[in-house]
């Protein structure tokens, strides 16, 4: 890493493992997870719930709730600097400042006996040791600038008076407080109308651009990152199973995981469609099946794919897939 840091990712996840002990045995939530993210980039992580995603984002915090969630091996490098190594104090002030975090249930975030303002504000006073009257002037310039109308009036309401998206708006402002490097979106989208969906994704957008913030979005909606993500990370049962460039991932997918999401999306040009679905659930993390996880639920699986896990095959361009049968996957699409 050169002194000023340039040339390095914003942040790298390098070969992450995570395991959560409960009475019934060990999950093995996360294998082997890495991937990476740079300034001004936007990388979506995509799958299915249980997948590992929000375990990742959580991991990389410093808040997964430990136990029953323990890091067994690997890397988080910020900058070059390995946090699963740092102080406690350390990760505290890259919290918030360096790294930030929209969750995914804004209501659930927010805390109901606190106005929002008093929550954005306490950032400032505790974190920049502001007055009250300086910390409510931010306040009331992060919600203008997320485009909340009337902020100075907003300011003073309570969690449960702002709309679904209003609320949504609002986590954006408390997360981008501190001016973070990176900021992490857990399903920022979720349980909002099509129509409010477009507007976040497109804040978000406009702001990332602002600040050459490095962006990663997480969620289960291939439809929802076409338009905003540079590059994707597919996830199933705790590891990547596929990564590339989002053009060359959508127009040429390398892993049967990956086409069946993209072809479970309904298509606009195609009327009266009956849209396809992926068989069967996502294993037990506890008893993950011998071969590809993916094999039980796999219309192309063959016997290697029932007794063989795959490596992970780089294929070129950036891109991977952790498939046998990748390469002639990619030369026939």
């Amino acid at each position: 890493m050169t002194e000023d840091g340039q040339g390095q990712p914003a942040l790298e996840v390098s070969d992450l493992h995570v395991e959560f002990r409960t009475r019934d045995g060990v999950a093995t939530v996360l294998n082997g997870v890495s991937y990476h993210v740079d300034p001004g980039e936007t990388l979506a992580v995509l799958g299915e719930s249980g997948s590992g995603k929000s375990v990742t984002a959580q991991t990389v915090m410093g808040i997964l709730d430990s136990p029953p969630g323990f890091v067994t091996s690997g890397e988080i490098r910020y900058r070059g600097e390995n946090l699963l190594t740092a102080t406690e104090n350390r990760r505290v002030a890259v919290r918030g400042e360096e790294i930030a975090m929209i969750f995914q249930d804004s209501l659930s975030a927010l805390n109901p006996v606190f106005t929002v303002g008093f929550q954005i504000e306490e950032q400032f006073r505790i974190r920049r040791g502001m007055s009250r009257k300086d910390a409510r002037k931010r306040a009331v310039e992060l919600l203008d600038m997320v485009k909340i109308p009337n902020p100075q009036s907003r300011v003073t309401q309570y969690p449960h008076e702002f709309s679904g998206g209003m609320r949504q708006r609002a986590m954006i402002a408390m997360s981008l407080a501190l001016d973070p490097e990176v900021l992490i979106a857990d399903e920022p989208t979720t349980a909002l109308d099509v129509t409010v969906q477009a507007q976040i994704m497109d804040l978000l957008g406009e702001l990332q651009r602002e600040r050459n913030m490095a962006l990663i979005l997480i969620t289960h909606d291939l439809g929802v990152v076409a338009d905003v993500a540079d590059r994707i990370a597919v996830m199933y049962a705790g590891r990547i199973v596929e990564s590339g460039d989002v053009y060359s991932l959508y127009r040429n997918p390398a892993h049967p995981y990956t086409l069946a999401l993209l072809e479970s999306i309904p298509r606009l040009d195609v009327r009266g469609q009956e849209l396809n679905t992926i068989k069967g659930l996502p294993p037990n993390l506890m008893r993950i099946p011998e071969g590809c996880p993916f094999n039980p639920r796999c219309t192309r699986a063959e016997d290697r794919c029932r007794t063989e896990m795959p490596e992970l095959h780089q294929l070129g361009e950036g891109r991977a897939s952790r498939c046998h049968f990748a390469s002639e996957l990619i030369n026939n699409g």
